[in-house]
């Protein structure tokens, strides 16, 4: 999984006034957990676009007064009218302690039943992956080439290697349903017949 660098400053005074003042200065106030100790810490705002605001899963790599820990996105808070990033939670890696993660859904392959005017419907855009922090997938690649019309993938039909899917089997992840048009056609086909 890719991993992206950022780093911090830590924090002296935890609290209202101290978080308030580093949000004027552009920093976020942030938590790292997991490890024996809590550390505070905050960040430059801008070094978490590539973080947060994408639709990619990464791992961080944050460094504080020269000490890397390798860490995963836990928690964030935003500020309910302007959007703005109020505070982050960090949880620390370990290589031989299992993790959960969103992880997005990659859908590939070409679907005879889209071909055919069918609509695809993908319901489940990521899936709670449970796995060990080198064994993490970027993504879950789900296969389409072969949904029908009226057929579906569900979770209970996907196997990973190394990796757990702790999402209900019975979830439906993507199907192709029949489309307006190709109901008109088979209506009017069947009319025909008559």
């Amino acid at each position: 999984m890719k991993t992206i660098a950022i780093s911090g400053s830590p924090r002296e005074n935890v609290g209202k006034r101290d978080a308030k003042e580093l949000r004027y200065e552009g920093k976020v106030p942030a938590v790292l957990y997991g490890g024996k100790e809590q550390q505070h810490f905050a960040v430059v705002i801008a070094d978490l676009r590539d973080v947060i605001y994408t639709p990619d899963v990464n791992f961080v790599e944050i460094e504080v007064n020269g000490t890397k820990t390798k860490a995963i996105v836990k928690d964030t808070q935003y500020h309910p009218l302007t959007d703005i990033l109020m505070h982050i939670d960090f949880l620390q890696l370990f290589d031989e302690k299992e993790i959960v993660m969103e992880i997005p859904v990659k859908l590939t392959g070409t679907s005879p039943g889209v071909k055919m005017g069918g609509k695809l419907i993908q319901k489940l855009r990521k899936l709670r992956v449970k796995a060990l922090p080198a064994d993490m997938p970027q993504n879950v690649e789900v296969s389409i080439e072969k949904l029908e019309v009226g057929s579906l993938v569900r979770v209970r039909d996907l196997k990973g290697d190394k990796y757990a899917i702790t999402n209900t089997p019975e979830d439906t992840i993507v199907s192709v349903a029949m489309s307006r048009a190709l109901k008109q056609a088979e209506t009017e086909a069947a009319k025909g017949k008559k």
